[in-house]
């Protein structure tokens, strides 16, 4: 295994960039906070589904349809959008998507029918087309070169703490006061958060534009991209009907919610352990995070229905892929194929496209085979991922810079 560059481990440059990391560390978790209204705008109908099917006299699969419309959005729009608005202030940018999932939850919260939640969500899903794609730059460039897994890190704090606080709070105030609740409540905590970012992010420089050009060979974030939209397609093709997966292994629906906060936890603790890993062992990372992904799954599959197994086997898989998103983050914006922005704009498209495919692909293991080989398809596209890494090192080593600046 390879260190990313020379001139990254040198102690001089590590001793500099600690202190530059140190400085950023203000506009990184106001990004965070902005990641955590993100992504529990994004994700909080996988603890609601049931509840949503019911009210809307419609079947789960069809009801997770609704994560998938948002991350087809993304998947469709992130580039584009990126590209188009990659001349505009990013700070104002960024608030303009956090206004976006407000509006979003806003529409949601007040649906009378399918029809107009699925527009609901498409609303936000182009709101988040552009915010990740904005906020995986703005965290490249706010942090040194030699610190950009680190920062990815920080940054996805926030996107783990949705699943870990936000979906499961708000599946519980889905079952306690109605799925709509859950919506409007999220609509004031995004724009609270948008009222935070606006006092305290620092503004940062946009790129030439001759910055978004490749600059070299593109295969290796071409190959990382592609590792990125597996694992998110495999590990949502699951994730997203968890809540059905625990309710038929005998979990009661009250216990949905506090189910979830502990395999959130998990998530926050795996992330911790492998963000001290991102920067000085990608290759590695990106092997051994996608198999105990796929283990935590063969466990689910091995176990069901006992509900214990199931329980032991989900906390694994959730608690590994606490560091997927920063991985691949990070692995894309060091390739120096293209600016942290473009960068950060195709693992936003792929990884939606893993969550659209993820939920399409889930409904239909659902409908034609049942519930227990969902974790069997699931763990079977992650331990290609890992494959992946074994076939195409170089692509995971990070040594191309972090072409973010």
């Amino acid at each position: 295994m390879q260190p990313s560059t020379t001139a990254d481990r040198s102690p001089s440059v590590l001793v500099e960039g600690d202190a530059a990391f140190r400085a950023a560390r203000v506009g990184l978790v106001t990004l965070s906070l902005a990641s955590f209204g993100a992504l529990t705008t994004e994700m909080l109908p996988v603890g609601l589904l049931p509840q949503i099917a019911d009210s809307l006299g419609i079947a789960e699969e069809h009801a997770g349809l609704l994560v998938g419309v948002y991350a087809l959005m993304v998947a469709v729009l992130a580039v584009p959008l990126t590209v188009l608005t990659r001349r505009l202030p990013r700070k104002p940018l960024l608030l303009a998507t956090l206004f976006g999932y407000a509006v979003s939850n806003v529409l949601a919260a007040t649906a009378s029918g399918f029809a107009v939640l699925a527009i609901a969500r498409g609303l936000g899903g182009i709101a988040h087309a552009l915010f990740f794609s904005i906020s995986i730059g703005y965290a490249a460039r706010l942090a040194p070169p030699s610190h950009t897994g680190k920062a990815m890190a920080l940054m996805s704090v926030g996107g783990s703490a949705g699943f870990v606080l936000g979906v499961p709070l708000g599946t519980v105030i889905g079952t306690a006061w109605g799925w709509r609740a859950a919506f409007a409540i999220l609509t004031v905590g995004v724009l609270l958060i948008a009222a935070v970012a606006w006092r305290v992010l620092p503004e940062v420089t946009v790129p030439p534009v001759e910055q978004h050009r490749v600059r070299r060979d593109p295969r290796p974030l071409v190959i990382v991209i592609l590792a990125c939209g597996l694992a998110f397609l495999g590990h949502y093709t699951a994730y997203t009907y968890i809540s059905s997966l625990l309710q038929s292994a005998g979990l009661r629906q009250d216990w949905i919610g506090p189910a979830l906060l502990v395999f959130g936890v998990m998530g926050l603790i795996g992330l911790r352990i492998g963000a001290q890993h991102l920067d000085q062992r990608p290759l590695g990372s990106a092997r051994l995070i996608p198999a105990l992904l796929a283990i935590g799954l063969i466990v689910v599959a091995v176990g069901y229905p006992a509900l214990a197994p199931v329980l032991i086997g989900v906390t694994l898989w959730t608690g590994s892929f606490g560091s997927i998103p920063s991985l691949f983050q990070a692995l894309a914006v060091r390739a120096g194929v293209a600016s942290a922005d473009v960068a950060g704009a195709w693992i936003n498209s792929t990884a939606n496209l893993g969550i659209a495919g993820g939920s399409v692909v889930g409904g239909f293991v659902l409908s034609h085979a049942g519930i227990g080989w969902l974790p069997v398809v699931a763990a079977t596209l992650l331990l290609a991922v890992g494959i992946l890494a074994l076939l195409a090192p170089t692509a995971f080593r990070g040594n191309g810079g972090p072409g973010a600046n």
